[in-house]
């Protein structure tokens, strides 16, 4: 679909209430047991959030031809268990072994409001939870993209780096590859799942996992910049909180005006893997991320 017709707000805005939409539908009623665990799924995951994640499956499922004719498909199954896992991976981060944050998405973390034990089981049932309905797409693949982007290879791996790199001073290719693994692995396996899900071909999956790679690493420097000089009212949490932790950011090695430049140059490359007329979502999308202020 042309760019020009699409208005972004409003597509931005369809692909979180459609997400929202899979969340309340794929997640136990918080009326089963164990009630106190169901609610704290609640509680984080339908507090909010852009949706990136299931947004970025959808367009590039889209983009690749995959139909949308039908209320429940398997892209639906994969958007669900998208932002599922990346919700687990919030809690998880917020907790006080990791970053120790005690507000997410304008809201106490799920640890401050449930406790501790109660908050590492709900990251632990989100996973769970992905994981049943990444394979209710009926296709192993996205279930393996999945495993292979959570972990050691992955965003687990990239997060222990981040640990381990706390205080000390690390170069720009060690941040890179941090930042590649903890963030940018989740979202390069949501452009690539939505392709797959549409039977992309080699070469067009091939162009879409670079665009997802690029956009990736452009989301987490850019994510370093807001801890610095963002809104704390509209990021929904505190600022500030890497530098407090003596976290290995972007800009503290690079210095913010490089940052920027890098930030950019990654949006740029990203979109360079559409020829120049071929308007669509995934650019939109990467163009929202470019200048995002929350």
């Amino acid at each position: 679909m042309p760019a020009q017709a699409i208005d972004p707000s409003a597509y931005l805005q369809a692909g979180r209430e459609l997400t929202d939409r899979l969340l309340e539908k794929y997640l136990p009623p918080v009326s089963s047991e164990p009630k106190s665990l169901h609610e704290a799924l609640h509680y984080s995951v339908m507090a909010g959030g852009k949706r990136l994640r299931p947004q970025l499956a959808l367009a590039a499922y889209e983009y690749c031809g995959g139909s949308v004719k039908s209320e429940e498909l398997p892209i639906h199954y994969a958007m669900a268990a998208l932002e599922m896992v990346h919700t687990y991976s919030l809690i998880h981060d917020d907790l006080p072994c990791m970053d120790d944050d005690d507000l997410r998405r304008g809201q106490p973390t799920c640890h401050k409001k449930f406790g501790e034990a109660i908050a590492v089981l709900a990251g632990d049932a989100l996973h769970d939870i992905a994981f049943e309905l990444m394979a209710r797409t009926g296709r192993t693949e996205p279930v393996t993209e999945l495993a292979r982007a959570i972990g050691t290879a992955g965003m687990l791996g990239g997060q222990t780096a981040d640990i381990e790199a706390e205080g000390r001073q690390v170069t720009e290719e060690e941040i890179t590859e941090i930042h590649r693994r903890k963030t940018g692995a989740l979202i390069r396996c949501a452009v690539r799942v939505g392709a797959i899900l549409a039977d992309a071909p080699a070469e067009l999956l091939s162009r879409l996992t670079i665009f997802g790679e690029k956009v990736g690493l452009a989301f987490q420097v850019i994510d370093d910049i807001l801890d610095i000089e963002g809104d704390q009212k509209l990021m929904g949490k505190k600022v500030g909180s890497d530098s407090k932790n003596l976290k290995a950011t972007y800009p503290g090695i690079v210095g913010m005006p490089q940052a920027r430049r890098t930030a950019q140059q990654l949006i740029d490359e990203a979109i360079a893997v559409f020829d120049e007329g071929d308007d669509n979502a995934l650019k939109l999308i990467a163009l929202f991320i470019g200048q995002r202020q929350s």
